[in-house]
């Protein structure tokens, strides 16, 4: 197996020492040297062929002895030193100060049909920057972030990639509900891919300990390596860089609540510098349309991470990063210019993803309204998103009292719809259809588009926790079935029907299935 390096990165950030995993604060650096933990007994058991692709890498590549042992941790390329990166951050609204990579490493950059790819490994042991943790994951996390990653790229919703699943073959120790009932499981090892894993917090740290040289030696870097197009390093440069930062982020943000995909735990130290979605932990997708819902335990009381919230919290997030950009830039005026215009930004941005959503391709005055009030629609009973949107493509502008009839299935409980409900469901089908009847699209044509926005297959959390129950048994049939399923989330697949139904009722309170924790 061969790998064409780009060992750019260790030469031109300041060098770390190798430090002990004792100690944590790690002054003036962006990164320190790491070295994976040696496994028992590695087992790969799923392989993405599209990021082998990407890095030059074939299917025999992936079935070789050197493939295993790399991308499990247990032998360290020639010429590389595996580093962890250090970034601080937001969590929960609360400066936590310096965090780092506790549980991921990246093993070296590798370029090929010119793109340059980090590759990283998660769950591969102690970093300085694990503090008590051992720095290892286990099986049930690792499948959700390996099946996720890659079903939201095909999705179209930028994203970190994943090259391959496998078993540690050794065994992890982890209270799941942090109740206390830590139970022995299945240690497992994602490799991730991204053209960089820098986080906000990563420039966040620099500038919370007024470390200035450190600050534009890691901006600089960025932008010369991400953002070339911007030219000379200036205080211009870095407005434009924020700009850009901004408008990426929110775009990502827009891809998620089209999709009804909800992050979970969007701290500061979880969001990309580049815009894409990065740490699969307590993630789901919304079964029930519910602005309110979070996937995470821990937000569970005050849902700041609830999905009708993540285009503020998006907000939220470059404000702090701002704020650590300051330090260079000097002057706020520019930097609060550019966040003023997140919010029409983002409510013109959330408007025509809904209007793409309900087939409408014109603009019309009233259009907000009508989103408005099918948002509120949706909420009065428990009504399956994913269901619903794709239902709606059958929709005709001459027969609306036919609606709910097109979108009973998508209702957790039929029965439960009163007469009050379904008249509002009327009155808000008959303002659509008479919305559609100044389209210029066939309703093939429309049905058509607003199949390639509304997907019908999402990675809803049951049918992960399905995959990983088997896989506990030594079964991973579902998670490579999963995987192929997800690579065309747009498409019919008649012969996979059956993934395309609401939530199970035994998935409804079952862990895993409804709300989840950040144990890994």
């Amino acid at each position: 197996m061969q790998l064409n390096i780009k060992d750019k990165f260790n030469k031109e950030l300041p060098a770390d020492p190798i430090l002990e995993n004792t100690r944590r604060q790690v002054e003036k650096a962006c990164f320190s040297y790491a070295t994976p933990k040696q496994t028992e007994k590695p087992e790969l058991l799923h392989v993405s062929p599209e990021m082998l692709k990407n890095l030059g890498l074939t299917e025999e590549d992936a079935k070789s002895e050197a493939f295993l042992k790399t991308f499990t941790g247990n032998s360290v390329l020639p010429n590389t030193k595996p580093y962890a990166m250090c970034y601080g951050g937001h969590q929960f609204g609360n400066w936590a100060g310096q965090l780092g990579d506790g549980r991921a490493i990246n093993l070296t950059e590798v370029e090929h049909d010119n793109k340059t790819w980090a590759i990283q490994l998660k769950g591969a042991g102690e970093t300085p920057y694990s503090r008590t943790a051992d720095g290892l994951a286990v099986l049930r996390s690792s499948v959700r972030e390996y099946l996720c990653s890659e079903a939201m790229y095909h999705l179209g919703v930028p994203t970190t990639r994943a090259l391959s699943l496998s078993l540690s073959g050794d065994q992890v120790l982890r209270d799941m509900l942090y109740d206390g009932n830590a139970a022995y499981e299945k240690g497992a090892i994602v490799c991730r891919v991204a053209p960089s894993f820098l986080r906000f917090g990563s420039y966040q740290l620099l500038a919370a300990r007024q470390d200035k040289d450190t600050l534009k030696t890691l901006v600089d870097y960025t932008i010369k390596h991400h953002f070339p197009h911007l030219g000379t390093p200036s205080k211009d440069t870095y407005l434009q860089f924020f700009q850009t930062v901004v408008d990426t982020t929110l775009k990502m943000i827009i891809h998620w609540q089209r999709v009804g995909f909800v992050h979970g735990v969007m701290n500061t130290d979880n969001l990309s510098i580049l815009g894409q979605t990065i740490d699969y932990g307590p993630y789901g997708w919304l079964e029930g349309y519910d602005n309110n819902w979070t996937p995470n335990t821990t937000d569970r009381q005050h849902k700041r991470y609830r999905f009708g919230a993540q285009l503020d919290v998006g907000l939220w997030n470059l404000f702090q990063l701002a704020n650590a950009l300051l330090l260079l830039i000097e002057e706020a005026e520019g930097l609060e210019l550019i966040l003023n215009g997140y919010r029409e930004k983002a409510a013109t941005q959330y408007l025509e993803m809904m209007r793409s959503k309900l087939g409408l391709f014109s603009t019309e005055e009233n259009d907000a309204q009508l989103v408005s009030n099918l948002e509120e629609t949706l909420q009065l009973t428990e009504t399956d998103m994913t269901l619903f949107f794709r239902n709606l493509s059958h929709f005709s502008a001459d027969k609306p009292s036919e609606g709910l009839d097109l979108i009973k299935d998508a209702f957790y409980a039929l029965d439960e719809v009163s007469d009050d409900i379904k008249q509002q469901w009327n009155t808000w089908f008959k303002t659509y259809a008479d919305r559609l009847q100044n389209e210029t699209l066939s309703a093939e044509d429309r049905q058509t588009k607003m199949n390639r926005i509304n997907p019908k297959y999402v990675l809803r959390n049951y049918m992960s926790q399905l995959a990983i129950d088997a896989a506990d048994k030594g079964d991973y049939h579902l998670i490579d079935e999963l995987f192929n399923l997800l690579k065309k989330p747009y498409d019919e697949q008649p012969e996979n029907q059956k993934w395309f139904a609401k939530r199970p009722d035994w998935a409804r309170n079952k862990v895993g299935c409804s709300m989840l924790s950040c144990s890994s």
